[in-house]
């Protein structure tokens, strides 16, 4: 699960990456307004976690902004403003929770996990492409109305295929985003070359329309056509 932290306090910022990134969430942290509209308007998150006082955009435009985008991630408001007022006013903007500076890191987990749970029950918890379904729950991928095994890996560079379907990713952005390879001397482009390889002849094989795409010398992506 994919969680955006938009707070400009560098202390509580790595504190809530920190946290997050024990309890195993993929933790992407931005400090400006203008960053995280811009993170909000071109990437995709399960939850966003929204500080209101930020430097640039304010969290209370930033809200406004992306609900009348149609974007629906569900955004947990932290902030010191505990005025009844404010609450107000973050939820009239979009907020579906609102938690005040400062909190038990328990309860912002939990929070958290409530927040997922409202966002899967409001969003059909499926990606697809063409005849190509894939289930997140229950991990199941059907292509053509045919199940296709896949490992563990090979479903999670899938998902992030899907995810960014349409868009080209490079080797280096799957290294980091799939395999959370960060620190690695050596790169893993062969590894990631055999796991496409394989990927691709599950759910392209036998097909008519191949979705898996290699754009040579730039990297991979997962379209109906050509690229």
């Amino acid at each position: 699960m994919r969680i955006l932290v938009v707070e400009d306090e560098q202390k509580v910022a790595n504190a809530l990456r920190e946290g997050l990134q024990g309890e195993r969430y993929d933790v992407v942290v931005e400090r400006t307004g203008e960053g995280a509209f811009f993170r909000i308007t071109t990437e995709r998150f399960d939850a966003i976690l929204l500080d209101l006082t930020l430097p640039g955009r304010d969290g209370l435009e930033i809200l406004k902004a992306m609900r009348d985008r149609g974007i629906k991630t569900p955004v947990l408001v932290l902030t010191a403003r505990d005025t009844l007022q404010d609450r107000v006013a973050g939820l009239d903007a979009g907020a579906d929770d609102y938690l005040v500076k400062p909190f038990a890191f328990t309860e912002l987990l939990a929070r958290v996990r409530a927040l997922m749970r409202r966002g899967s029950a409001a969003e059909a918890p499926r990606l697809a492409a063409g005849d190509l379904d894939v289930h997140l729950i229950t991990r199941e991928v059907v292509r053509g109305g045919h199940r296709v095994d896949l490992t563990v890996r090979e479903f999670e560079l899938l998902e992030y295929l899907l995810r960014h379907q349409g868009q080209v990713v490079s080797r280096e952005t799957l290294a980091r985003d799939v395999w959370k390879e960060t620190a690695r001397t050596t790169p893993l482009d062969n590894v990631i070359d055999v796991h496409i390889a394989r990927l691709r002849r599950k759910v392209d094989a036998d097909q008519a329309a191949k979705l898996i795409h290699t754009v040579r010398g730039v990297g991979f992506v997962l379209r109906e056509g050509e690229p």
